[in-house]
């Protein structure tokens, strides 16, 4: 996938402003549609899952969002569980449903952090009910990938590995490094997650990774090393390495070493909680309902 990174305008509106009622105005609608600052309807999806838990705790004091739905598996024994109390916090009256449901409506843009197969799903969904989508689920096949650029023709996408905006900082950090060090320098991209993480490389050290490539004039596909072990040789010259730790409950750690002889450069980000990641997608939610259909990253909706 090859996300926009410019910031695109809002379909038949000025870049910036909102469009004037959601995809399915009339009885379900917001409240306040057609008063110029509508809320966003927004749907969690995996919305019992360690970021959907988060999104449905700070959803509410989101002030330019209205929670409206949250999709879990069909299988839940959670279904009709309050989502709000599902997730450790208070009464928020929207309820579990089953992700099956999702072509049903009822909001503007689906925040989804699922599963790549069930992410996919859901795409479907959204593109045949014309619904804007943020994706920070992780792991798509190549196959996969090209269905959210096909998609992207029909909806507007924000799809990102990381939502973080300090991790999207530190992308265009390591661009900038990357055109002054990367020719010269052993390029480390070291990740860190919690033992549940079921994929490796992590997506925002790929991300990173072809950040860097790409900064180069280099396809990652043909300098990646990932791992090591037993007698591998001397260090190819232009290779990127990737290490990944899984251990424990670390939420998120990312850094890449640009190494020259006689001194080294680190750029890293710690993720202390998932209040970083949750405030991204939120963010990126208010920004991306209205705009023309397209793939946006989140240098698009920060403007970076």
């Amino acid at each position: 996938m090859t996300p926009k990174g410019s910031a695109g305008g809002r379909a038949g509106t000025p870049a910036g402003a909102h469009a004037g009622t959601p995809a399915d105005a009339g009885t379900d609608a917001p409240a306040n549609a057609g008063t110029g600052a509508p809320a966003v309807r927004i749907a969690i999806h995996g919305a019992e899952g360690r970021m959907g838990r988060a999104l449905a705790e700070a959803a509410p004091s989101f002030a330019a969002l209205q929670w409206t739905r949250a999709y879990t598996l069909p299988d839940s024994p959670q279904l009709g569980a309050d989502a709000g109390v599902a997730a450790g916090g208070g009464e928020s009256g929207v309820r579990l449903e089953s992700s099956q449901a999702i072509a049903d409506g009822g909001f503007d843009v689906l925040i989804d952090f699922s599963a790549p197969q069930a992410a996919l799903h859901a795409l479907q969904a959204c593109v045949a009910t014309k619904r804007a989508m943020v994706v920070g689920t992780t792991g798509f096949s190549a196959a996969g990938a090209r269905e959210f650029e096909a998609a992207a023709k029909t909806i507007p996408l924000v799809v990102a590995p990381n939502m973080s905006i300090g991790v999207n900082l530190c992308l265009k950090l390591l661009r900038d490094a990357a055109a002054v060090f990367g020719e010269d320098a052993d390029i480390e991209i070291i990740e860190a997650h919690h033992r549940h993480k079921v994929d490796a490389p992590s997506g925002t050290a790929l991300k990173m990774g072809e950040v860097v490539a790409g900064a180069l004039g280099r396809n990652l596909k043909d300098c990646a090393v990932y791992q090591r072990h037993g007698q591998t040789g001397a260090r190819p010259a232009g290779a990127i390495g990737f290490q990944s730790i899984r251990a424990g409950d670390i939420v998120g750690e990312h850094k890449v070493l640009f190494a020259l002889d006689g001194e080294r450069i680190e750029i890293s980000h710690k993720a202390a909680s998932r209040l970083g990641f949750v405030r991204g997608a939120l963010h990126a939610a208010a920004w991306v309902w209205g705009r023309t259909p397209g793939l946006y990253d989140m240098r698009a909706v920060l403007g970076l």
